[in-house]
C-alpha cells in the first residue's frame, strides 16, 4: 500500500535550477481554466528524472496521469482566489514540489499544504473500499465525492484542518490523492517572492 503522505526534504540535487526553469515558463492569464487560485504554467518542465526517483522510492513505474498538469508549475501570490477550495486529485498519486525561495518560505505567512477532516461524515478522504463507503452512508464512490467534496468544497465551517505541510524550498511532498486537501493561502506580490511549486499527478506508466 502507498503510503498515505510522505515529505522528501533536499529532493533535487539541483533546485535552484529548477527554480530557475520554473520561472522562465509562461503563465498567461487568458489561459487559466482551473478553479485553482494563482497561475498555472501553460508547459510543462521534464518531469522524466523525477517520475524515475519517485518510482524507484515507492517500487512502483509511474509517470504522468492522461489528462492533469502533471510538470506544470503554479505561481500564487498573496491574496490570489481559486474557484474551488478543499478537494481530491485525479491522478493515482499526487506530489508538490516547493520552489520558492528559502527566506519566503521562512515567512511566517507562507503556506504550503493543508489536510482536512469533513466535519459532517468525521472523513479525511475517500474511502476506496465500498464497505466503507456504504458505512459512511453512501451508495457508491461517485455519491460521497458530489454530497462531500464538490457540495462543500468552498465552505470552509464544513472541514477542520488536521495538519498544514510547510513549504520549504526543494521540498516535496507526495500523497493519497483521495486525501481532502488544499493549498494553503499564498504569499509574496511578484514572480520572485510568490508561492512556486510544481504539480505532480502520477499514473501507473505506460
Amino acid at each position: 500500500m502507498l503510503p498515505s503522505l510522505l515529505v522528501i526534504d533536499d529532493f533535487l540535487k539541483d533546485p535552484w535550477a529548477a527554480r530557475r526553469a520554473a520561472l522562465g515558463l509562461d503563465y498567461d492569464p487568458a489561459r487559466q481554466h482551473g478553479n485553482f487560485p494563482g497561475l498555472n504554467s501553460s508547459a510543462p518542465l521534464d518531469t522524466d528524472a523525477i517520475d524515475a526517483a519517485v518510482s524507484r522510492l515507492l517500487g512502483l513505474s509511474l509517470g504522468s496521469q492522461r489528462g492533469t498538469q502533471h510538470g506544470h508549475c503554479r505561481l500564487t501570490p498573496r491574496g490570489a482566489r481559486g474557484r474551488s477550495g478543499v478537494h481530491i486529485d485525479p491522478a493515482a498519486y499526487s506530489g508538490i514540489l516547493y520552489l520558492s525561495r528559502p527566506e519566503d518560505c521562512a515567512r511566517p505567512e507562507a503556506g504550503g499544504t493543508d489536510f482536512f477532516r469533513h466535519k459532517r461524515t468525521g472523513l479525511e478522504a475517500v474511502p476506496q473500499d465500498p464497505a466503507r463507503i456504504a458505512a459512511s452512508g453512501y451508495s457508491d464512490i461517485n455519491a460521497l465525492v458530489e454530497d462531500v467534496v464538490n457540495k462543500d468544497t468552498t465552505l470552509p465551517a464544513k472541514w477542520e484542518r488536521t495538519l498544514r505541510v510547510p513549504a520549504r524550498f526543494n521540498r516535496l511532498l507526495l500523497f493519497s490523492p483521495w486525501q481532502f486537501h488544499n493549498a494553503a493561502p499564498g504569499f509574496g506580490r511578484t514572480a520572485e517572492d510568490s508561492r512556486l511549486v510544481m504539480l505532480l499527478f502520477f499514473g501507473p506508466k505506460a
